[in-house]
């Protein structure tokens, strides 16, 4: 029996996208990815705007993979609140 083991790969590229969130007069809270160009979200409090921009950006990152756009540096993706 012949066993061929395919070598691991470790990737430790790391993209950060920083979460800018500010609230409105009106009481909505809007976030913002500022890496990712338009990449904003409104919500009724902090947490549901910060929720709503990072899944835009994971949907904006993933058809970007998707049509070739970026490479190996979105291999692992972080979000930071600044």
């Amino acid at each position: 029996m012949i066993v061929t083991r395919t070598p691991s790969i470790t990737v430790t590229a790391l993209m950060t996208f920083r979460v800018e969130v500010e609230q409105e007069t009106d009481g909505r809270w809007i976030a913002e990815v500022v890496e990712l160009s338009g990449a904003m979200a409104y919500g009724a409090t902090r947490d549901e705007a910060v929720s709503k921009v990072q899944a835009l950006a994971l949907r904006v990152v993933a058809d970007r993979l998707d049509h070739g756009e970026e490479g190996p540096s979105l291999l692992s993706i972080a979000f930071r609140a600044a």
